[in-house]
């Protein structure tokens, strides 16, 4: 039998097969496969990114909002572009005013914009001149004075009640007077000319000159539209109304008119010299923070440098002048961002640094579960590097489109100019979510080297040179440095504390857990002992043919990802926690206590007012007292210092004292003032700045309504709440001796409260005690704060006989801040975040290690293990690590409030100057941590009870593959 010669071409039948036979596509391959683990990353990579996207997003909305806030409250004063030049000496015309507005608003619009509808300009005299017309009104016989202003579009903001406004053209000279100029044509305010006695058609006169007597002729009286708007704000002067002018006692007034186009030109005569003035409002809504140094830069060169210069050539104005107080603000702006920088950044490095943790979980979680699969690709002939291109491919598929959809719905979401920030951390985000499952990948196929136990300690020895180099630098310069923006080693302080703990941890948790194992073995049961065992082992991936990669103890990632969580959450409620309590101290002390009624100079409260007033419910000390201002103390080496005097009961007020922080005494030091004879002495307390002056020993106190009272000093106090102010002179009297030897001392003027009381009772019990005679007539006016007293609250309003003040309206009024609100709500969403991956990165284990705890569970199962001692093995193998977790978090943050609280400001978070900073308390600490700890428990208890029966089934009907 011959064969046949080979030929070239296959047959056709043979051919046919191969040249249809196409091998699937690798990347289509594997996400089919796994479709919930596909499904799963792409989500983790949303929500991490969209985080990353908004979080800069939320600081830049929340730091323009709090510096726009805080320029605002300046007025248009304090915000606008104040320039001013001589006016020429003839041809002064409306154009040329406009021409030269135009050129200084061509020169903005860079970095800042001026609100062009709200600028104000015009020309002035420079001085006021007396008014010799002896009609007028001279309450302390002193002639009222007057200066006249042109302001272009001016009749827009007024309403014309009688007369005219005046014309655009020169008034002709008056009928037989040869050679004398006519009167300037004014108008004036009606407030203004019914407290001068003035009206329409008068001729108002100024004080005679060699060159002539200028005079004016007021045509017509107007009212503004709105005596509220920017437009009669600053330097505009007494348009609106007349102005008190105080030449010592003496009460004279100054009035100011506006004047027509038409006696533009004329205007110099009145005072020999004006000015041109334009007010340029910068629109303080359109400032960034960002760009707050750059707007610093051109404002400056506005005021001068270049641009000052180019404008005084284009105007041809030599004696251009441009002031401001926006570089003065702007300033004060850029210290209390960088003041609650630090505060507002902390809390976002915390999400950071556990979502960085749940990134390396996942992809180290991923490359364990994969890990037999690899290798073989690896034994088959793959190359490392192709394997871990195809699986940076497959993670393309799925993170990218992810990551984009994030990254736009937080820029939908958080609409902000800028936009660097957030895409530049999405996509280092996205990067870490792309690249951790590949380099995880990378690192198990690469071969042992010999030497590697040494990574672990050195790398551990690197993270506590790291932290306590942080934690140095943080007590000698604090948080943020002044004048610097904050370094991202003191920033990341905390974290790295939680990293050390978590690092520490990780090497303790297993031999106490081993301990604990052995302990329960010498027990009968089996449930605690087995449970114990497989945590102090850990329940990773164990080895697949490669020798040294079998179990080596619990994994560190969750353990830090908690540690972090809850050190940033007891951390962050530790700075609330002070900065409220802070608050609310600084707000008593201005206050007096938590409520405060008080009575017009000496006049007493209404009968029964501070008796009811203590009667109300939640106030839980009751203080009515009498207080004099004016009473002066005779003997010290001045020969009389004047004092404020507070007469009340001992116990009541140094309880009042005691809850202030405010002078704590002993109330038996003010014993021994009653029943004494008059001559004896009246113990009473000193101030501390007034004991200065005095030592012990005896004075007169002579109260400001006369009569005298013998004192002796019995002790001395810094500080007392009815007159909190620390160098303020005070002596406090026991109110039975008082009483009985200065008039109006029994009848209180003063009351204060602590408690929970509520203001707006408080208000119309005053209200329902008021004399019917008080309550129909016009109330007398409100005192003002005590001078020194450090009052933030303000005055009372004036529509109140009895002016009722508490310390919730002065915490509110201290918390109004943007700047704080901002911080507070990042500092609360970071919690929130961090604690939501920690959640993830415990449910992230307890998924992966699903398969072989069903595994073993079946096999207890058939041994006669019931579902509920199955769910308490679940229990003690996955709790010790987050018990663990949970008490050294809570160890952590308490360290970190005590190493790193005492350099951290919180005045701005405060809304006022304090000098303590972060206070030590367990509740905010222990409220984050057990809070984490209870919500890890539940989770993995809910995982247990319901994923486990199905598992387990599972495990029985298919039989043990592994």
């Amino acid at each position: 039998m011959t064969t046949p010669p080979p030929s070239a071409t296959p047959p056709p039948s043979a051919a046919a097969p191969r040249s249809g036979t196409r091998p699937a596509p690798w990347v289509r391959t594997r996400l089919r496969a796994a479709r919930l683990g596909t499904v799963l990353g792409a989500a983790l990579a949303f929500v991490a990114v969209l985080l990353a996207a908004a979080l800069p997003r939320a600081q830049d909305r929340g730091a323009d909002q709090a510096l726009r806030s805080f320029l605002a409250r300046s007025g248009a004063a304090g915000t606008s572009l104040q320039v001013t030049a001589p006016a020429p000496d003839t041809g002064q015309t409306t154009g040329a005013l406009d021409g030269t507005m135009d050129q200084l608003l061509a020169r903005t619009g860079s970095t800042f914009h001026v609100e062009a509808d709200s600028v104000v300009h015009g020309t002035r005299t420079t001085k006021r001149e007396s008014l010799e017309n002896p009609e007028l009104s001279r309450p302390s016989g002193f002639p009222p004075r007057m200066a006249l202003l042109h302001v272009r579009q001016a009749e827009s903001h007024v309403k014309m009640v009688e007369g005219r406004w005046p014309g655009s053209t020169p008034a002709a000279a008056p009928g037989g007077a040869a050679g004398e100029p006519p009167p300037l044509q004014i108008v004036l305010s009606k407030a203004a000319a019914e407290t001068l006695g003035a009206r329409v058609g008068s001729v108002l006169k100024s004080a005679p000159r060699v060159d002539g007597t200028p005079s004016v002729e007021v045509v017509g009286l107007y009212t503004p539209l709105d005596g509220t708007e920017d437009f009669w704000a600053d330097n505009l002067g007494c348009l609106a109304r007349a102005c008190e002018n105080y030449i010592g006692e003496n009460l004279a007034w100054d009035v100011d008119g506006l004047v027509g186009a038409g006696d533009l030109d004329r205007m110099a005569n009145w005072s020999r010299t004006a000015e041109d003035f334009w007010r340029l409002p910068v629109d303080v809504g359109r400032l960034r923070a960002d760009r707050l140094d750059a707007t610093s830069r051109e404002i400056a060169s506005y005021i001068a440098g270049p641009t000052a210069a180019a404008l005084t050539r284009e105007t041809g104005r030599a004696r251009l002048h441009t002031t401001s107080w926006l570089p003065e603000q702007f300033e004060q702006a850029r210290v209390r961002t960088q003041a609650a920088a630090p505060l507002a950044l902390i809390g976002p490095a915390g999400i950071g640094g556990v979502a960085f943790v749940v990134l390396c979980l996942a992809g180290a979680l991923a490359a364990d579960r994969r890990d037999a699969e690899l290798r073989l690709l690896l034994a088959r002939g793959g190359s490392r590097a192709a394997i871990v291109g195809r699986l940076v491919g497959e993670g393309a598929v799925t993170v990218l489109p992810a990551a984009a959809a994030a990254t736009a719905l937080a820029v939908l979401l958080l609409p902000t100019p800028r936009l660097a920030p957030a895409l530049i951390t999405a996509a280092a985000v996205a990067l870490l979510a792309l690249l951790a499952f590949p380099v995880r990948a990378a690192v198990l196929l690469s071969p042992a080297r010999p030497g590697g136990r040494w990574r672990r300690p050195v790398a551990e020895l690197l993270v506590l040179i790291a932290t306590a180099a942080a934690v140095l630098a943080v007590r000698r310069r604090g948080v943020g440095p002044v004048g610097g923006d904050p370094d991202p080693l003191l920033i990341a302080a905390p974290l790295l504390l939680a990293l050390c703990g978590g690092l520490l941890l990780a090497r303790l948790q297993p031999v106490v857990t081993g301990w604990l194992a052995r302990a329960a073995g010498r027990r009968s049961g089996l449930v605690g002992f087995l449970g114990l065992a497989r945590a102090a082992r850990g329940s990773g991936a164990t080895g697949t043919g490669t020798p040294g990669r079998g179990r080596t103890g619990p994994s560190v990632l969750p353990m830090v990802a908690l540690l972090i969580a809850i050190t940033t959450g007891g951390f962050g409620a530790a700075v609330l926690q002070s900065v409220d309590s802070s608050r609310l101290g600084v707000a008593r002390l201005a206050v007096g206590g938590d409520a405060v009624i008080s009575a017009y100079g000496k006049s007493p409260l209404p009968q029964g007012l501070a008796k009811a007033a203590g009667e109300l419910p939640g106030v839980r000390t009751s203080v009515p007292l009498w207080i004099d201002h004016d009473s002066s103390v005779i003997g010290t080496p001045a020969g009389s210092t004047q004092v404020t005097v507070v007469a009340a009961d001992p116990s009541a007020y140094a309880e009042l004292s005691r809850v202030l922080g405010c002078g704590s005494f002993d109330p038996a030091l003010l014993a021994g003032g009653d029943g004494q004879s008059a001559d004896a002495p009246v113990p009473a307390l000193f101030s501390a700045g007034l004991a200065r002056q005095a030592a012990k020993g005896t004075y007169t106190v002579r109260p400001g309504d006369g009569g005298e009272l013998r004192v002796r000093v019995a002790g001395v106090l810094d500080c007392t709440p009815a007159h909190p102010a620390r160098d303020a002179a005070t002596v406090v009297l026991p109110t039975g001796a008082a009483t009985a030897l200065m008039g109006g001392a029994d009848h209180p003027n003063r009351w204060f409260g602590v408690g929970d009381v509520d203001g707006d009772r408080l208000r119309a019990l005053v209200r329902s005690k008021l004399p019917a005679a008080s309550a129909a007539s016009t109330p007398a006016p409100a005192p003002a704060p005590i001078p020194g007293s450090g009052s933030v609250a303000g005055p009372a309003p004036v529509d109140e006989v009895y002016p009722v003040r508490t310390s919730a309206d002065a915490v509110a009024q201290l918390g109004s801040d943007p700047l704080q609100r901002s911080a507070q709500r990042l500092f609360w969403a970071s919690v929130a975040g961090a604690a939501g991956f920690a959640l993830l990165a415990v449910l992230l284990t307890l998924m992966r290690t699903v398969p072989e705890r069903a595994a073993l569970l079946a096999r207890l199962r058939t041994m006669g293990l019931r579902r509920r001692q199955g769910v308490a093995l679940i229990l003690a193998e996955t709790l010790p690590q987050t018990l663990a977790a949970t008490l050294g978090g809570a160890l952590v943050a308490a360290a970190a409030v005590a190493l790193l609280g005492p350099a951290i400001d919180l005045s701005t978070l405060v809304g006022t100057r304090v000098p303590d900073g972060v206070r030590l308390t367990a509740g905010p600490v222990l409220t984050q941590a057990l809070g984490l700890a209870a919500l890890v428990a539940a989770a993995v208890f809910v995982e247990a009870a319901t994923s486990g029966r199905r598992q387990i089934t599972t495990e029985l009907r298919a039989g043990d593959q592994r």
